[in-house]
């Protein structure tokens, strides 16, 4: 195989950071190289100075044999090397051929845009990799799946050599994901080469060639996927042996007796007649496909939703919840999976974000006590193990897991009765994954009920004591422990038992 790219001793430090020490290694042309490592282990960091975004203090890029220096993404580009953000850079008012060709829209020769060819090339590109959805639809009326597919075709309009995905199936279905995997395998043969990122094990050994672990910004090993097991990879990552991902989450005390109730919610268009209970001490799942309603439902109960019937019920009471401040008030807590947009102030500093849901608790006559909230942040942060310079630091400066894990203490700081958890770990690496599942049945240990609604049946499975399984806005079963399994899962979310 021949060597398209090579990276040579790159280097990058922040103040207080060295993000990435002297790292090497090669990609082979129409090879895809997995890059794994924990939240904050300078994945991101790396591909940022491959593609031009930020310079590297020291080291060489080296493409196709010669080093190249990129001052911007758009010198990167140019060379042949393009990346794919979990960010989307979409613009909501345009068409989707206007967004593959932006700034790059093919003209005549006094300089207007042909706009017949440019929806010509872009339902030529959309069919080659059979993407059936018309070039003139605007972007905003597209799922957040079909606006990530539609990112990857804009990079791949611009005939990379290399071509860097992050996280790029976070925001897609089961389809889509299909659809993606099949592009990636054409282009592979195509000759294109991958720096594929993801937390997703379980797609490595479907897609990668090698893969590349990282840990504390350093190199620790290239494998290939035959030559190791998940446990192997996870162990590399985090740099000692978890016996086993969920092993903190088993439930080690008694469930309790049933105290919340959900009786017939429905809200118009997203979800009818569901009905469950909970019981203290007890992690409920919530699986389906994405558009079955189940983040509506999570949302309705936490007033996010409007309602037009059905009860909430909490230790036996009928609760009116017609806003966020009554569900907390009441006892009900959501933890939303959209952390960046939804769920975290990322301009302001940890202490700000971690006190948020719960400012009443730390104001005396309209005074802050400030030495509370600093006393509340610091036992916060050592608690849920948040990996921080300071207190000060802005919530935007850390990585996926710890901000995931601000965004957990910030909510079971106001010690809800009832905690909903919407993807709680999406985006998060193995290491925080096995400290938020701790979390969890830490907190149903003492007592209180939680509702986990996830994507990931794996996790579904891992953790729950009981799971039900939304089907087009319906409860469609009820499954025990005794019971579980993905096949059956998946049977009762696509509709077929």
């Amino acid at each position: 195989m021949d060597e398209v790219l090579r990276v040579e001793e790159l280097t990058k430090k922040f103040p207080g950071v060295l993000a990435v020490d002297r790292l090497s290694f090669s990609l082979g042309t129409g090879e895809l190289l997995a890059v794994l490592g924990e939240n904050g282990a300078g994945k991101s960091t790396l591909t940022k100075m491959i593609s031009g975004v930020i310079p590297p203090d020291s080291g060489r890029i080296v493409l196709d044999g010669r080093e190249c220096v990129s001052n911007s993404a758009h010198d990167a580009i140019k060379v042949g090397i393009s990346m794919v953000y979990q960010e989307l850079s979409m613009v909501g008012s345009m068409s989707i051929a206007e967004n593959i060709f932006a700034n790059r829209q093919p003209i005549n020769a006094i300089g207007l845009i042909q706009v017949g060819k440019l929806y010509k090339d872009a339902s030529e590109l959309m069919e080659k990799f059979n993407l059936r959805i018309n070039p003139r639809t605007l972007v905003k009326h597209l799922s957040m799946g079909q606006q990530q597919l539609i990112e990857i075709l804009k990079a791949i309009s611009q005939n990379p050599k290399v071509l860097i995905l992050d996280e790029p199936t976070s925001s897609l279905t089961e389809t889509e994901v299909a659809l993606l995997f099949g592009i990636i395998e054409k282009l592979k043969h195509e000759g294109l080469s991958f720096i594929y990122i993801t937390h997703k094990l379980s797609e490595v050994f479907k897609l990668a060639d090698r893969v590349l672990v990282m840990r504390d910004g350093k190199y620790i090993a290239t494998k290939r996927p035959d030559e190791v097991t998940t446990m192997d990879l996870i162990t590399l990552m985090v740099g000692r042996e978890i016996v086993d991902l969920y092993s903190g989450a088993q439930n080690q005390g008694k469930v309790g007796e049933t105290y919340f109730h959900v009786k017939a919610l429905s809200s118009p268009g997203a979800f009818r007649d569901v009905s469950f209970s909970l019981r203290r001490g007890e992690i409920l799942g919530v699986a389906g496909l994405v558009g079955a309603g189940r983040t509506e439902m999570a949302r309705g109960i936490a007033g996010l939703e409007k309602l037009s019937r059905g009860s909430v019920e909490l230790d036996g009471e009928i609760l009116k919840i017609r806003s966020v401040t009554d569900a907390i008030q009441k006892g009900i807590a959501y933890i939303t999976e959209d952390r960046k947009t939804l769920g975290l102030y990322l301009n302001f500093p940890i202490t700000f974000n971690l006190i948020a849901p719960s400012l009443d608790r730390f104001c005396r006559a309209g005074l802050m006590l400030v030495k509370s909230i600093d006393r509340f942040a610091r036992d916060q942060v050592r608690r849920f193990n948040i990996k921080a310079t300071s207190l000060n630091q802005k919530m935007m400066s850390l990585s996926g897991g710890n901000q995931q894990k601000c965004l957990l203490s910030m909510w079971m700081g106001t010690t809800p009765k009832v905690l909903i958890f919407d993807e709680p770990t999406r985006g998060v690496d193995v290491g925080a994954r096995s400290e938020i599942y701790e979390k969890i049945r830490e907190y149903t240990l003492g007592g209180g009920g939680a509702i986990v609604v996830s994507s990931d049946l794996p996790e579904l499975l891992g953790i729950c004591d009981r799971i039900i399984v939304m089907y087009r806005g319906k409860v469609r079963k009820e499954l025990s422990k005794e019971e579980f399994s993905e096949e059956r899962i998946l049977a009762f979310a696509s509709g077929l038992n």
